[in-house]
């Protein structure tokens, strides 16, 4: 499958962020069922809630948050991008408005992590 001026699809940056906006979706599907389990914990076992949260200190799940709080900026404004291609005309400088939403999506994380830190 050839794209305009001879560039395959899959080397298109749009592409790339299609493929980002999967990925992180896919992420927070599998993240959402252990958030709500860990919210049920809060009501049913206290005990086993504080446990669970002294875990959290360890520095392994405190990057696991960065690439969280990232996923979700990523699919936010992957989002965004989305309804922007959908509703406004096209142009060419959609390709920096996608790495500008990536990169403001890697600040935040970024910034979320020196907080966490």
């Amino acid at each position: 499958m050839r794209a305009a001026k001879g560039i395959t699809s899959r080397a298109h940056p749009l592409w790339l962020a299609y493929i980002l906006h999967r990925i992180s979706g896919v992420g927070l599907a599998l993240f959402l069922p252990l958030h709500f389990w860990v919210l049920a914990m809060a009501m049913t076992n206290p005990e086993r809630l504080d446990g669970f949260l002294h875990l959290t200190e360890n520095g392994v799940v405190k990057l696991a948050e960065v690439a969280l709080v990232f996923g979700l900026a990523v699919h936010m404004f992957g989002g965004l991008r989305l309804m922007a291609m959908e509703f406004l005309p096209w142009s060419a400088s959609q390709k920096s408005l996608a790495a500008g939403a990536t990169a403001i999506s890697f600040l935040i994380a970024a910034l979320f992590f020196m907080k966490a830190i």
